[in-house]
This record gives C-alpha cells, structure tokens and sequence, in this order.
C-alpha cells in the first residue's frame, strides 16, 4: 500500500525530517525488507534504531524513529510500535472490508483455507505465517494490495483486552472463533478467562457484519449474544447452518464431506489431513459464501489448499514409518486430535514423540498425563521429549529422538509434536537428513 511520507507524518503526528518520498508497505526487520518499504525499528530484546543504516541499504527509502534522525527521509514519533498501529488503522481506510479469526486452536490453518476462497474471485490480503499480534496485524494492512477487496487477519491473545486492541485497529466486518480450549491459560486463569478474550472479536464487529462461529463449541456458541451483527454457525456435530455430513477419511487422513449451506451442497475432498481439519474448512467456507464465492469454487479452493508448514504434515519416509508432523505448536486441543489422527492411521506399531505443552499453569501436569493415558488407551507408544510430564519414558535431545524414530519400519506411523519452544522440527529435519529423500503427502 502506497504512502507520502508526508501523509504519514500527518497521521501519526509525527515530525517529517528529509525530502518527502513515497513508500510501499513497511518491515520491522532490516533483514526481510523488501525495496520501497518502510522500515520501522521496534524497541524489544533488541533495538531496532541499531539497523536503520542496513534497512537503508536493503532499499528501505524511509523509517520511522523514536531517536534522532540518522540522516535520509525520517518521521521522528514518540513510540514506534504505537505508531505502527496507528499505521495500520490507517492502511485499513483503504481495504474494501476485513475478516477478523482469533480461537485457541484453527485460527491460522482457518486463515490460510480462508484467503485461499476469497482469492479465486477478490483481491484478497492475509497474515503471513502467524502474524497475529500487534506488529503482524498493521503490517498485514500496510503491506495489502492498493486494490484489496478484502483482508483476512489472524488475531491472537494472551490477555483479555489484547483483541479489542487489535479490533480497533483492523475494524473487522466478520469475525470468526474458532474455539475455546486450554491454551495459554497461564494468563487468562481458565477456559472462562479464555472465553472473554476470543469473545471480544464478535462484540466488536458492527451490526452490518457477520459473525461465524463454531457452534460444536459452546462457549463459542454463547458468543452469539454478544455480537450486534447476524450470527453464521458451522458445525460437525451439531446442528448449524453450515454443516459436514457424511465424513469419511481415506488413508493419508484426507477428508471427503459433504458440505451443506444456505448456499447449497457440494462434495468436498480436503488436501489436509486429519479430521480436525474440517471445521477449519466449514468456517472458511461459511465466510466465502457469504462474501459472495460460488460454492463449487469454495470447494476446489478448499480442496487445493496445502496448509500452513509444520502443522498436521503427514510425510512418508523412505523404509520408514508414515510420519506426522505437527510441531508448530501445542495445547491439549491440539495434542489430543493429532494423537487421534495418528491412531486413525492403519500401521502395525505407532509412537508419539510428545515435547512439552507450553503456557498451561495449574493445569499443566494433569493435562500432559491426560494426553498420555489417551494415547495408551488407543495403543500408542508415548515418548516424552525433553519431559517427564507424560510418564518416564523419554529421550533427551534430537540424536535421541532420531534414534528412536529410526527403529520404526514401513509398515508404522510415528507422531511429532510439541510446543514451539520445544523445537521439534530439529528432530525431524535431522531425521529426514537420516533417513534420506521424503515424499510430503
């Protein structure tokens, strides 16, 4: 999105130091900057004031700053990172509309279904990878198409407040919650507290919007009385206005549905696996259909979309197990469908490597033990990674976990998972350079 920084000065009240220049998007990384972009230094574990002079040389005609100007076109502010939202909301006047998806599980696989839908008949702008705080969100905005008919946002929180925050900045016309579960209630205290957080996004969305939400969870379901705006359920198993009938999954755990609207039926067939996936297609699909996507093409774009990296990958490995990797991240949402998928798999011995669960407070212990009687109950062996949590067997370290996966034979399935901070993809990277060439399926 192109901008004066004569324009930005006068929207963040900020002081213009340098000739006036125009700029296209912005970055908060010198690294990633791409030419004609705005740099904007943020104040963390580093300061970005540090990096100005390599923005300028990665093309960065301008920057913002909370110190003194280091020479070029500058637009000197009080606080970067206030700044950056107040760009954002900016930025979002010109997008036709924009689509709010918070939940504690599905928002970024519901995300990425989503902009693919709305991209086979609109200009569609969506958050990269997760950007889904306040620094992702306003980039998202700044770096849409001039054009951008719609823009999809992931918003996620840690606190009660952080979505209103970022409400305000994105205006959603829709918004969809995905679902309540225990994840990072170390902040929010319990489901309940999770449930105000998520809620903010339907309380915020104006009484021309829509909300869309899971209606198989009833916390989600309760939020319909805080919206002003029309309210659009999906479901699996109850009943809603968009709903998956007759579910089948095939071997690789790619499901067939049926998928019936206000807007007609139609079969689909996903590209992802597991059946976890399914509501996160009915939620981008209920959004599609209401923007005005045909729903036969809703289901190609469902059924041609791969996925976000890291979650739910089912790889085949060469003289090795079927394996599922599903280590971007982990609650006990998460955990108990992957370790279910991976117990849908038909194979003769199957294993879970099962790294931490980060951000559960009190509840950390006993939901870890949860997930690992679930899994014995379906005949999984469980392996904690770097834990004791979900029992005594464990191993310590990537060449561990690798010289157990490798001791499973073609005829298996083994499931990765765990928290970021875990880093769990180490362990399947190395694996993979073990091993040999894999097939993604």
């Amino acid at each position: 999105m192109r901008f004066s920084t004569v324009e930005l000065a006068a929207d963040l009240g900020g002081e213009l130091v340098g000739p006036d220049v125009s700029v296209d998007g912005a970055s908060i990384d010198s690294r990633t900057i791409r030419p004609g972009q705005l740099y904007v230094p943020i104040v963390a574990e580093r300061d970005g004031h540090a990096f100005i002079s390599a923005a300028f040389d990665a093309g960065a005609p301008a920057y913002l700053t909370a110190q003194e100007p280091a020479g070029g076109t500058a637009i000197r502010v009080r606080d970067t990172a206030a700044a950056l939202l107040r760009l954002g909301s900016a930025a979002r006047g010109r997008v036709g509309g924009a689509i709010g998806i918070t939940g504690s599980v599905g928002k970024t696989t519901t995300k990425d279904l989503l902009a693919g839908c709305l991209a086979s008949t609109f200009c569609t702008a969506a958050s990269e990878r997760s950007f889904n705080n306040e620094l992702g969100l306003p980039l998202t905005l700044l770096n849409a198409s001039d054009a951008a008919r719609w823009a999809v946002l992931e918003m996620g929180a840690r606190r009660v407040g952080d979505i209103k925050r970022l409400a305000d900045v994105a205006r959603p016309d829709v918004g969809v919650v995905t679902s309540v579960e225990m994840a990072h209630v170390e902040y929010f205290g319990d489901l309940d507290g999770v449930a105000r957080a998520k809620g903010e996004l339907p309380a915020a969305l104006p009484a021309s919007g829509l909300a869309v939400l899971n209606f198989d969870d009833p916390r989600v379901r309760a939020m319909a009385s805080l919206s002003a705006s029309p309210v659009l359920g999906y479901a699996v198993g109850a009943d809603a206005d968009v709903r998956a009938d007759d579910i089948a999954l095939d071997r690789d755990l790619r499901a067939r549905f049926r998928l019936s609207s206000p807007w007609g039926r139609t079969e689909v067939r996903l590209a992802l696996h597991g059946a976890q996936q399914i509501p996160n297609a009915l939620a981008a699909a209920t959004v599609a259909l209401w923007c005005g996507v045909p729903i036969e093409t809703v289901a190609a774009a469902l059924e041609e979309s791969q996925g976000p990296p890291l979650r739910m990958e089912l790889r085949h490995i060469r003289g090795g197990p079927r394996l599922v990797v599903d280590c971007f991240n982990a609650n006990p949402a998460s955990a108990e469908a992957a370790v279910r998928s991976l117990a849908a798999l038909p194979s003769e011995r199957k294993l879970a490597v099962l790294g931490l669960m980060a951000e559960l407070g009190e509840q950390s212990e006993s939901e870890h033990r949860r997930i690992a009687l679930l899994a014995e109950e379906l005949g999984i062996d469980v392996v904690g990674y770097e834990t004791g949590l979900y029992g005594e067997t464990r191993v310590m370290g990537v060449d561990e976990a690798v010289a157990l996966l490798r001791t499973m034979g073609p005829r298996d399935a083994a499931l990765v998972k765990g928290s970021r901070v875990t880093r769990l993809e180490d362990v399947v990277r190395a694996y993979v350079q073990a091993e040999g060439e894999v097939r993604s399926e």
